[in-house]
């Protein structure tokens, strides 16, 4: 399925979709009027993206979740009345696309209620030509990542846990995630380093 990209002109015909997929789930931070179960076809969640502004930096990069490519993906819709699309965009926008590694795409997403109707959703799907894409990093390499990871929003961490407790809440698993999370488990926080004086 092609990606097309959103133009201003089509965020004010009618209510506007969002889907999210890591913390949107959790943690929308805009107002909406409905909020569904939902899944996208196509592509597939992952922890995929080297972050530098809200869960690490570029010296110590922490991973946060993009869609890429193939595969499946559950997540949450939510509806956002058609008065507040364009400020719920240019919030997105601001939080999303800090150093521009995601593409605003449409997506036809499906929601699991019991019309199973599609929907066309604004979705922040990974930019693979990106500085910050990561590809496919083993369960190692991403424990590494998260461990020392700290940002603007927090550690990173917390926002791998909280996507997990959010999917659960939702009665579904991720095994990636699920296996990682396990693994943050096990590890105690990292005592954040002496600033070393001849630096």
């Amino acid at each position: 399925m092609s990606a097309i990209e959103f133009n201003d002109t089509e965020f004010s015909q009618g209510d506007l979709w969002v889907f999210g997929y890591g913390s949107l789930m959790w943690r929308p931070g805009f107002e909406f009027i409905e909020r569904v179960p939902a899944r996208l076809i196509g592509e597939h969640r992952a922890l995929c993206v080297y972050s530098f502004v809200h869960r690490g930096t570029p010296e110590k990069p922490g991973l946060v979740l993009g869609l890429d490519r193939g595969g499946a993906c559950r997540g949450i819709a939510f509806r956002v009345a058609e008065k507040n699309s364009e400020a719920t965009i240019a919030y997105l926008r601001e939080r999303e696309q800090v150093t521009s590694v995601y593409r605003e795409v449409r997506r036809s997403v499906w929601l699991e209620n019991e019309a199973r109707q599609r929907v066309s959703a604004l979705v922040y799907v990974v930019d693979r030509g990106h500085v910050q894409y990561a590809g496919r990093l083993s369960l190692a390499e991403q424990l590494r990542h998260v461990l020392q990871g700290h940002g603007q929003s927090g550690v990173n961490r917390d926002y791998v846990i909280a996507t997990v407790k959010a999917i659960e809440a939702e009665g579904f698993r991720d095994s990636q995630l699920h296996r990682l999370a396990a693994m943050l488990h096990d590890q105690h926080p990292l005592p954040l380093p002496a600033e070393d004086s001849d630096r």
